[in-house]
């Protein structure tokens, strides 16, 4: 499978626009992340437990996308934009959402 962010897929053809398709997750951050982010971002340095966080979210939403782009037989994704937003009363949720446009190639 082909994903882009780009609108074509260079020296390909599009032959047909299936759909748009989506992958969402979210993912919560523990007491013990908070905590250490929380010293990272007094003393400095980057908060390595969150940007795994943020990298498995994200890993995840664009599986679930692929997975839905073959699902409708497509040969490639195009158009991809991630979306990171906090959520939960406390903002202590990451939902990232994978969205692009599902495409036969000829």
């Amino acid at each position: 499978m082909i994903v882009t962010t780009t609108n074509s897929v260079e020296g390909r053809e599009i032959s047909q626009y299936l759909r748009v398709v989506a992958g969402e997750t979210i993912v919560g951050i523990n007491v013990f992340k908070d905590f250490t982010a929380g010293l990272r971002n007094i003393v400095g340095g980057r908060a390595e437990a969150y940007e795994g966080e943020a990298k498995a979210a994200r890993d995840s939403a664009l599986a679930e996308m692929v997975e839905r782009g073959l699902e409708l037989g497509a040969d490639a994704i195009v158009g991809v934009a991630l979306d990171y937003s906090t959520m939960g009363q406390a903002n202590n949720m990451l939902m990232v959402s994978a969205t692009g446009t599902a495409v036969k190639l000829a």
